[in-house]
């Protein structure tokens, strides 16, 4: 999602500065040249519309009901969009100390992939949830217990504010040990 806002706020950006610059522009072909047609805009035309529109009519309403539908839109793409950190316990009450759940799925990731009957790991983190799917070459229950007591000890090592969820998958992989 923030990648969407990413690609979205330099559109909006740039279609406001567009709006504005187009906007300078008539306003200045306006004073200088009065009598003359507008420079793109069809502005007497458009004034000649909404002259007999009132913010009772069906028209001004459907407009400003469809500005509200894409505000909220943009709104909630924005709040769906913020970064979602692990916050780590406070030091001092005045200090507040997050991690990315990137860092927090590499110190978990390093741990597990430590773990010698694992030849491969892929760890997801987020504040919530930890899930952890291993590739092992020996029997996948035992070193699903063994993995999970590393990813707990881990876990513990760190100041973390609030614990997450923890889910473990080891599968047998094919190869010759």
């Amino acid at each position: 999602m923030r990648v969407v806002l990413r690609l979205l706020s330099p559109l909006l950006g740039l279609l406001v500065a567009a709006v504005g610059v187009l906007t300078a522009l008539e306003v200045i072909v306006a004073w200088v040249a009065p009598s003359s047609s507008p420079l793109v805009v069809p502005w007497p035309t458009w004034q000649a519309a909404l002259a007999g529109l009132t913010w009772s009519s069906a028209a001004v309403r459907g407009v400003a009901i469809g500005v509200g539908v894409v505000g909220l839109l943009v709104l909630l793409v924005g709040l769906v969009a913020r970064r979602h950190d692990v916050t780590l316990t406070e030091p001092v009450p005045e200090v507040t100390v997050t991690t990315s759940p990137r860092s927090l799925a590499r110190a978990v990731g390093h741990e597990v992939r430590s773990h010698s009957d694992v030849v491969s790991a892929s760890v997801v983190a987020s504040p919530k949830k930890v899930v952890v799917r291993a590739g092992t070459l020996d029997t996948p229950e035992e070193v699903r217990t063994a993995v999970r007591e590393r990813v707990d000890e881990a876990l513990g090592r760190l100041p973390l504010a609030r614990r997450p969820r923890v889910s473990v998958t080891v599968a047998a992989t094919k190869g010759v040990k």
